[in-house]
């Protein structure tokens, strides 16, 4: 048995992961599915004092107070950022670290994809962000858009804007890694960070790099897949 711990993405919730949990558990994995605090089934939580560091905070704790050891740590969208700055408290506790379809840290200074500009600070600056919009399109089932639709919620603006310092180079811990891309997402925006990353990861042996026919709604329209390639990395 393998212990996965899945962090979710912006706007979202631990509910992204039903479909690929459920499979994982039947197949007799350990899998943890944190509800990072202020958005999803915690957004009773949101306040202006939710941060990055609230949300690395509410990853770390669930290795740290589960002592799990040894884990698949993933890390999708936005719930990338916070896998990479939990690194400096958990790091020892990862074998295998995953990226999905998200953007690569580098060593030093880490800036939001969103940019700190466009969500700065200051008197009567809103302190949510409202949910990007999603096409109609988004979800291959018109029954994943009915679920998923309602249950988006904003976010407090300093989780996106905070910046980390990555401490070294991905490729430099000891625990190996994966990058998986959603082969139909959009190049350009904040999405466009993505390709930078595909590119990074299968360029390099350091690396194993997988991608999915699909967009950026890889957990909701390709679990099974998913699952497949997440089981194949132990």
């Amino acid at each position: 048995m393998t212990t996965y711990v899945l962090v979710h993405g912006a706007f979202g919730g631990a509910h992204t992961w039903r479909h690929v949990r459920a499979r994982m558990q039947a197949a007799g994995q350990d899998v943890f599915t944190p509800a990072l605090t202020g958005i999803g089934e915690r957004w009773h939580l949101s306040s202006p004092q939710v941060t990055l560091e609230t949300h690395v905070e509410d990853v770390a704790n669930v290795l740290i107070y589960w002592d799990l050891r040894d884990v698949v740590l993933l890390g999708y969208s936005y719930g990338g950022r916070v896998v990479s700055s939990s690194l400096r408290h958990i790091a020892d506790r990862v074998a295998h670290l995953v990226y999905l379809d998200t953007s690569l840290p580098s060593a030093g200074l880490n800036m939001s994809p969103w940019g700190i500009n466009s969500l700065s600070e200051g008197l009567g600056t809103p302190w949510l962000r409202e949910a990007v919009p999603l096409q109609g399109d988004f979800y291959d089932d018109p029954a994943q858009a009915a679920f998923h639709g309602p249950r988006r919620s904003p976010q407090p603006v300093k989780t996106l804007a905070d910046s980390f310092v990555l401490g070294r180079p991905l490729e430099e811990y000891p625990f190996t890694r994966t990058y998986i891309k959603a082969s139909r997402g959009e190049k350009t925006g904040v999405a466009g960070a993505s390709w930078d990353a595909a590119d990074r990861a299968k360029s390099s042996s350091d690396w194993r790099y997988h991608e999915l026919d699909t967009n950026h709604a890889i957990p909701e329209n390709r679990p099974a897949e998913l699952v497949e390639i997440l089981m194949g990395l132990v």
